[in-house]
């Protein structure tokens, strides 16, 4: 394993923010990983994961202890089942599974990070997301030190969550395995209304699952979600809050404040989100409280192309970041009675 002292950590975020690491070590196989996983917990010394880095924000001050970045390797295809090793890259995983002519994941093309991060974050978007085809994750189990795998219902998928994340020290993702579709090269149906206007058909309807792929790479570039080191506008971790999700009481009063604030005619984004459940768009809620594109004054400002997506304007530190983060969500929360969620991890940090 390959091990550095006192490494930067920006550089391996898409951020670009944050501190260094006081030790930051490179493992290359699964047994690597668990290595190190190991000789950390062995000593009681703190640990930072980091895969492709995209849903991180590092602290000014860095990370006092290891940090171990998962640099594995392992896409393989067996008719329509893929396993990934937890260090390939996602979008690149993506591609290659259409140019197999696969359905279940065309839509996530783009998304920048590691496979392994997918499961624990949920990742979705464009209509799908992660947990409609995965069957299987390979964890190192840190609380009894074994190599483990869970199933799809093990691992408690929700709305960009999982139990992964709920516990986030116990599990460090190796391997995950997808059940895709083979649909003679066409897509899985398409679910999300702006993917389905920018295709010219119907919700429910498939097409080539490369044509989809190209689209959404094309929506997502339009929203600077697509990672350019040239465009500031991606230098950020994508959708900084998640979108709200709401109960029955909760939605009232988001409504009645609404109402108040933009007019008895104003309707606000809104999805089923289970039994008794609402939810409503972040990005919606951002840009009504008057947070819009290209908002503010500093070195980190909301992204010129969409709202949900903080950016480094090239001299940020972390805590401009988090300030700007903080007046959106205060802002938010005084218009509509809404408190935003950060999606990224926060390391050495806060709201």
């Amino acid at each position: 394993m390959q091990e550095l002292h006192d490494a930067p950590l920006a550089p391996l975020t898409t951020f670009r923010l944050g501190g260094p690491a006081a030790r930051l070590v490179m493992a290359r196989t699964d047994d690597e990983v668990i290595a190190a996983v190991r000789e950390a917990d062995g000593s009681g010394t703190p640990l930072l994961i980091v895969g492709g880095g995209s849903n991180l924000v590092i602290g000014d001050g860095g990370f006092d202890g290891t940090a171990l970045r998962i640099a594995t390797q392992g896409f393989r295809l067996d008719g329509t089942k893929l396993e990934l090793a937890a260090g390939e890259v996602w979008t690149d995983a993506v591609a290659r599974t259409v140019e197999a002519g696969l359905a279940g994941i065309e839509c996530l093309a783009g998304i920048p990070g590691s496979a392994g991060a997918t499961p624990i974050q949920n990742v979705g978007a464009y209509g799908q997301e992660v947990s409609s085809t995965i069957t299987e994750v390979d964890a190192y189990d840190r609380r009894t030190g074994e190599r483990v795998t869970l199933t799809d219902a093990d691992c408690a998928f929700s709305y960009r969550h999982s139990r992964f994340k709920e516990d986030p020290h116990r599990y460090v993702v190796l391997r995950v395995r997808f059940e895709l579709e083979d649909a003679g090269g066409l897509s899985a149906p398409i679910k999300y209304p702006e993917t389905a206007r920018a295709l010219g058909v119907e919700a429910g309807e498939r097409v080539s699952a490369a044509v989809a792929r190209e689209t959404v790479l094309a929506l997502r570039a339009g929203k600077g979600m697509v990672l350019d080191p040239e465009d500031h506008d991606t230098w950020s971790a994508g959708s900084f809050f998640t979108n709200p999700i709401l109960d029955e009481a909760q939605f009232a009063a988001f409504l009645a404040r609404v109402h108040a604030t933009l007019g008895p005619d104003t309707a606000p984004p809104a999805f089923p989100a289970g039994e008794g459940l609402t939810k409503t768009s972040a990005a919606w809620l951002i840009d009504r409280a008057g947070f819009t594109k290209g908002y503010g004054e500093g070195p980190a400002r909301i992204s010129t192309k969409h709202t949900l997506a903080l950016t480094n304007r090239g001299r940020a530190t972390t805590e401009d970041l988090l300030a700007l983060a903080r007046e959106v969500v205060a802002g938010v929360h005084d218009a509509f009675g809404v408190t935003l969620v950060n999606e990224p991890v926060t390391v050495n940090c806060a709201l």
